[in-house]
């Protein structure tokens, strides 16, 4: 979306150098993907692999990336964050000595890259963190951008209001028509709320296991300008690891600084998953489910959810999610709001 809105999207298409660190509905493995997790990528540096379509991750593990290698233009390639910020700044000082880029572009959803560690609602600060440090530390000039501020569920976006400058662009309905095919299937519900909000959805959505409430407001497509260097210095965790040459040991900052890793979140979560039985995918009883899960949120106010959301509340596993969201398109069309789905209002 945001390469359609700057750079014109298909004609040029832009080197993506992003995390394989997925939702444990899609990557059963805790935490963030190395290259040693996959086959058939393909070296770009020393350091540097690229994820084309036919490259596959190796099992248990499961990984997004290849098939957006399949479905869109650009070259995704793998943030290697084993090594800590010490490895992802020599990845980002190999790319830019190989590729010369005319700029180089840090972008976040949500705008938990701006948080300062301490904040009760923060959720996932280690991997802003990692890059945030990283970027800091190359020889070139690397703008901040946030997208969607607060539709990460974690920072609210009236908190992040002094933390950036105004808008600088305000995503339309066409910047997300280029990926439109990869909403129908990615489970990342900021992005799914970033694309709802570019297309004019407002509302309140309800998000995750904890079942966040975030708002959907004009302010949803909102595209900001943060200085770097402030948020280094705001950042009390991306300066603690600036030197760090390990995951493990950045991790460990991260508990100390923020009380928590979200790593060891995912361990707790993938243990409960694991025990827990597959639940049966009956369409008569997931529709009886999904009007009581339905009744419930209306409760509280909520117009609209994920089926990252719906899958969670109502008992399934990941695998099950693709399943469930094709039963309920089929049945109840008129309830989706692309990619959203909306809860209807009380009959």
């Amino acid at each position: 979306m945001l390469d359609a809105a700057l750079y014109g999207g298909d004609d040029s298409p832009a080197m993506i150098l992003t995390y394989a660190w997925d939702r444990l509905l899609i990557d059963p493995v805790p935490g963030p993907r190395g290259p040693e997790n996959f086959t058939g990528l393909r070296p770009l540096t020393r350091s540097v692999w690229t994820v084309p379509a036919d490259a596959k991750p190796v099992a248990p593990a499961g990984s997004t990336l290849p098939r957006l290698a399949a479905e869109l233009p650009h070259t995704f390639a793998l943030i290697d964050p084993m090594h800590g910020v010490e490895g992802i700044t020599r990845q980002l000082e190999e790319l830019i000595e190989h590729l010369a880029p005319e700029s180089i572009d840090l972008l976040d959803v949500g705008g938990d890259i701006l948080a300062k560690g301490d904040e009760p609602t923060l959720r996932s600060p280690l991997g802003d963190a990692l890059t945030l440090a990283a970027c800091c530390q190359v020889g070139a000039p690397v703008r901040l951008l946030v997208a969607g501020p607060g539709l990460d569920g974690e920072l609210p976006a009236e908190l992040l209001a002094d933390r950036m400058g105004a808008p600088t662009l305000t995503l339309m309905a066409e910047h997300v028509e280029p990926i439109s095919s990869v909403l129908e299937w990615h489970p990342s519900e900021a992005t799914a709320m970033l694309a709802a909000t570019a297309r004019g959805v407002r509302g309140l959505c309800e998000v995750r296991d904890a079942g966040l409430p975030v708002p959907l407001t004009d302010d949803g497509p909102a595209v900001h300008e943060a200085d770097l260097d402030d948020a280094l210095n705001r950042n009390e965790l991306a300066r603690a690891i600036l030197a760090t040459e390990t995951l493990a040991k950045a991790e460990q900052h991260s508990r100390e600084i923020c009380g928590y890793s979200e790593i060891d979140y995912e361990r707790n979560k993938a243990s409960w998953l694991s025990s827990k039985p597959e639940q049966e995918l009956a369409p008569e009883t997931v529709l009886r489910q999904l009007d009581q899960f339905e009744a419930k949120v209306r409760d509280r106010g909520i117009t609209h959810t994920t089926f990252r959301r719906i899958t969670e509340a109502l008992g399934l596993n990941g695998k099950q999610r693709q399943d469930l969201r094709a039963l309920l398109l089929s049945r109840r069309p008129e309830q989706y709001e692309a990619p959203l789905w909306r809860i209807p209002a009380e009959s």
